[in-house]
């Protein structure tokens, strides 16, 4: 149930609670740059200071700081002190890949659903 007491479902693959439709916005709103797309990416193939990250993905060091702070706080990279640097790493690149190929599945259908749309 949300905040008002009205179920939330998803779709009849089982309940959704509030904290987990929020949990879901703020991965999703993190994951909607694609920057910050990109920096995950890096992460996925190993951990990473701010300056490979620019260097792979281009951009000020201090929009990258912020982008990987957004992927903090939406739980989705953390980091580690070496000597005087912050290497940020993802505990899960398998989410990674797996958030990759549902977008993809998500555009197919989508650009399918509107062929057919088109096409009548």
């Amino acid at each position: 149930m949300n905040a008002t007491g009205t179920e939330v479902r998803t779709g009849g693959h089982g309940d959704m609670t509030a904290e987990g439709a929020d949990t879901a916005v703020r991965v999703f709103a993190a994951l909607a740059s694609p920057v910050r797309l990109r920096i995950l990416h890096v992460l996925a193939q190993g951990p990473s200071d701010v300056t490979r990250l620019v260097e792979q993905v281009g951009g000020a060091p201090s929009t990258i700081s912020q982008h990987l702070l957004t992927l903090r706080r939406a739980g989705l990279v953390d980091f580690r002190r070496d000597g005087r640097r912050q290497v940020y790493f993802t505990e899960n690149p398998q989410a990674v890949a797996d958030v990759r190929r549902a977008a993809e599945r998500l555009a197919g259908r989508e650009g399918a659903a509107g062929q057919g749309a088109a096409g009548s």
